[in-house]
């Protein structure tokens, strides 16, 4: 909720969380690795995103790891009957219609907020073929907050996560390292061999992106 909003949760908001919670354990889902205990503000840095449902095994696995999952969402999202719920989830309302960029918009909450853990999925789109988009990079790096990279393999039901890496400001040789820990975790999942190659071509001056 709102950094200056002390309410009780809705109770559709409480059901859910207790419905999603559910389904992890009653699915077998476990934490493989643990998050950073130390860190209070942080890009989480999810992949691969092939199903709907990676966002239930995430925030069940950020509750196993007593973390509470921010998200981003529509601005118009968080209107009307859904504002409360929408903000008890964990989202952070993006108004596109601002001057100011999501990323500056994302930046100003993490300034804002004693304890932030963003969950961005990196590729973008489920359709994806495994190249992530930049807009992780540039608000972590705006915000001044590691990144923590997280994986799920759905073949053994984990969700696993990494050191955090402080951005550098080189996009390309960070985004390499990130490829490389993801292929150690599933080394022959093609999705991260498309990551480890975008990495390289960004160095390679190949891509920009």
């Amino acid at each position: 909720m709102p950094q200056n909003e002390t309410r009780r949760p809705t109770l559709l908001s409480r059901i859910v969380r207790r419905i999603i919670i559910w389904i992890y354990h009653f699915k077998g889902w476990k934490v493989e690795s643990s998050l950073p205990k130390d860190l209070k503000k942080y890009v989480i840095a999810g992949a691969p995103h092939t199903s709907n449902w990676d966002f239930v095994f995430f925030a069940g696995a950020t509750h196993e790891e007593d973390v509470q999952p921010n998200f981003m969402g529509k601005h118009t999202l968080f209107q009307g009957m859904m504002r409360n719920f929408m903000f008890d989830m964990g989202g952070i309302p993006i108004d596109r219609t601002k001057k100011t960029n999501a990323v500056d918009q994302v930046a100003a909450e993490f300034e804002a907020r004693d304890e932030l853990a963003l969950v961005i999925a990196c590729e973008g789109t489920r359709s994806s073929d495994g190249k992530w988009k930049s807009g992780f990079y540039n608000i972590a790096q705006a915000a001044a907050v590691p990144i923590v990279p997280a994986y799920a393999d759905n073949d053994k039901m984990v969700i696993g996560f990494g050191e955090p890496l402080i951005p550098t400001g080189n996009y390309g040789e960070d985004l390499l390292r990130l490829a490389q820990w993801f292929r150690s975790k599933l080394p022959d999942y093609d999705r991260f061999k498309v990551l480890e190659a975008q990495a390289k071509a960004i160095i390679e001056g190949k891509n920009d992106i």
